[in-house]
């Protein structure tokens, strides 16, 4: 059965981006010990994947940060041909070559037509923290998977901008992947979890 989940990385005072929507802090963190390796465990997971939704902020960042109008062959190196929503109330620039949708509005309508596009996989909610919360308000995320960083930054784009208390949530698993502590908690009464 699939999942929606929000797999993202995260700072130890929980922000996902600075306050110039820059993840340099994020690249900044030495691998250290980490045996099996952060491509290793994204290849897992982008397996189980079949739809992928992102903000604006987040596509205009991956865009940016890659050149993907200049190398849109890097869209197909990350994500493959997995279908992927962007909401957004702005007009924004295609990748050549990737399964893009740009749409705006309730995620609840977004997420039956990704839950049938993904036919049994997972959904991946990207980012950001606040689109992430709107399918959490409709009950709709099934799982946050975070990696927190051994990182403070004062500010910045919050990890869920929500309020969701520890009665919503249960830890399922935590385990040290090299300066990262990956954990991943189980939402009550999203999609028929927990």
């Amino acid at each position: 059965m699939s999942a929606t989940i929000f797999y993202t990385a995260t700072t130890l005072d929980g922000f996902i981006a600075d306050e110039h929507d820059s993840l340099d802090w994020l690249f900044e963190v030495p691998p250290g010990d980490d045996t099996e390796g952060h491509e290793a465990r994204f290849a897992r997971f982008i397996a189980d994947v079949g739809a992928i939704a992102m903000g604006s902020t987040t596509y205009e960042w991956v865009v940016g940060y890659e050149r993907l109008l200049e190398h849109p062959e890097k869209w197909r190196q990350s994500y493959g041909d997995i279908p992927a929503w962007v909401f957004s109330h702005r007009q924004l620039p295609a990748i050549e070559g990737a399964d893009l949708r740009f749409v705006q509005g309730d995620v609840v309508a977004v997420h039956r037509e990704m839950t049938e596009e993904a036919a049994g996989k997972n959904i991946w909610i990207i980012g950001g923290g606040d689109l992430a919360g709107q399918f959490a308000d409709a009950g709709l995320l099934d799982e946050i998977q975070v990696s927190i960083a051994p990182v403070t930054l004062g500010a910045g784009a919050p990890l869920l901008p929500r309020r969701l208390t520890s009665s919503q949530l249960t830890l399922a698993s935590v385990e040290r992947q090299g300066q990262f502590v990956a954990a991943t908690y189980r939402l009550h009464g999203a999609g028929g979890s927990v």
